[in-house]
């Protein structure tokens, strides 16, 4: 089993987009000539904040491409599991992100630091293969939830000893410099990126060249949503150099529910007023489990009296993620995209209005991924 040259994680908290998003790609197709393998991805973290289970999101999938008639493979991603909760994916996935960060050493020598997280990498590794058969699923790696980048070097170490172990990662998610928060834009030096991610590339090449790995492995970017500032970079690098890459995007279809929510009518702008104003008073409880990937300035979240008092296009311009848009606000954006356990809480309420505004949420899934992702990458 093997994943095409591009390929687009489509995380969907709800499992209700799933066609939504399949549209939007493509669509993106159609219009940029690139073909996108879907990926369903959800991780145990969401799983577990919501109350749900991966046979869900095989399900929201195989609905999607039943329902378009679509034919090109497509994938569900056990996303950033480890050998504690791999075993509740295995029936529903066949594309497993064995992420080994907790792993990675803060000090001493190449080897100190990165073996054994490559040990357990291939542990986990034999572990899927022994239940599912090799060969019956896509294997990514990921070491990118780390505070300190990885250079090339550490990248070929890293690929050197996974080819020992003898895992067949298909895509590989290294940590690179800058901030990767959730929902909203690169944080870092952007010459600094095109540096890292253009060596990265060449070690990929390496890799697949004197160790064998598989000839499609790729790179994939984490939190890759929204990361429109290095998106004509990652494009003019991976045409330069012929290279695949995979983009995870879990998140950002969760915004684009919200932001269709607040356009759809008015009962459904109250409920997602109702969500901020209870993510407020909880702040602490829902970012502390994203930490290391938002950073809200609680200076500039607005007052829910203010927000309560917003038409539907002052809530939908506040949290959709255009920057040359004044109303635009980042601290806003990130404290909604992780205050899907409200909406979670309020699901009697909440999902009945997905269901009711589809078509006006599928219109700003449609835009978000190909206006503001696929089209950066492919112009």
């Amino acid at each position: 089993m093997t994943i095409s040259k591009y390929s687009f994680g489509i995380g969907d908290r709800f499992a209700h987009e799933g066609v939504n998003q399949l549209k939007a790609l493509i669509a993106a197709e159609r219009r940029f000539g690139v073909h996108f393998t879907p990926v369903w991805n959800k991780s145990n973290r969401e799983h577990t904040i919501i109350g749900t289970e991966p046979a869900s999101t095989r399900a929201e999938a195989d609905a999607a491409v039943k329902a378009l008639g679509y034919s090109d493979a497509y994938f569900c991603d056990a996303d950033h599991i480890n050998l504690s909760n791999v075993d509740k994916f295995i029936d529903a996935c066949d594309f497993f992100t064995i992420d080994v960060a907790d792993y990675i050493g803060k000090t001493g020598t190449m080897e100190e630091r990165y073996l054994p997280a490559v040990k357990e990498a291939g542990k986990i590794y034999r572990h899927i293969a022994e239940r599912k058969g090799s060969g019956n699923f896509v294997t990514e790696v990921s070491m990118d939830e780390v505070a300190v980048a990885q250079t090339p070097d550490e990248v070929k170490y890293i690929l050197t000893e996974l080819a020992r172990e003898k895992v067949p990662l298909q895509t590989f998610a290294p940590k690179f410099t800058g901030r990767f928060n959730k929902g909203v834009d690169y944080v870092g030096d952007l010459a600094q990126f095109d540096r890292e991610f253009e060596e990265d590339l060449k070690v990929i090449a390496w890799a697949v060249k004197e160790l064998g790995l598989p000839a499609n492995l790729k790179l994939s970017i984490h939190s890759g949503s929204d990361k429109f500032s290095i998106y004509p970079i990652m494009g003019r690098l991976i045409r330069k150099y012929d290279a695949g890459i995979h983009v995870k995007t879990a998140g950002t279809t969760w915004l684009e529910e919200i932001i269709g929510l607040s356009l759809a009518d008015p009962e459904a702008l109250s409920l997602a007023k109702k969500i901020y104003r209870i993510a407020l008073t909880r702040m602490d409880e829902l970012t502390v489990p994203y930490a290391t990937v938002i950073d809200v300035d609680k200076s500039k979240l607005p007052d829910p009296g203010v927000v309560d008092g917003w038409d539907a296009h002052t809530f939908a311009k506040t949290l959709r993620h255009d920057e040359s848009e004044p109303l635009y606000n980042p601290s806003f954006r990130q404290l909604i995209h992780v205050s899907f356990k409200v909406a979670a809480e309020l699901k009697d309420e909440y999902i009945p209005a997905l269901e009711r505004s589809a078509d006006v949420i599928g219109r700003e899934i449609e835009a978000n991924i190909g206006d503001r992702h696929v089209k950066l990458l492919f112009a």
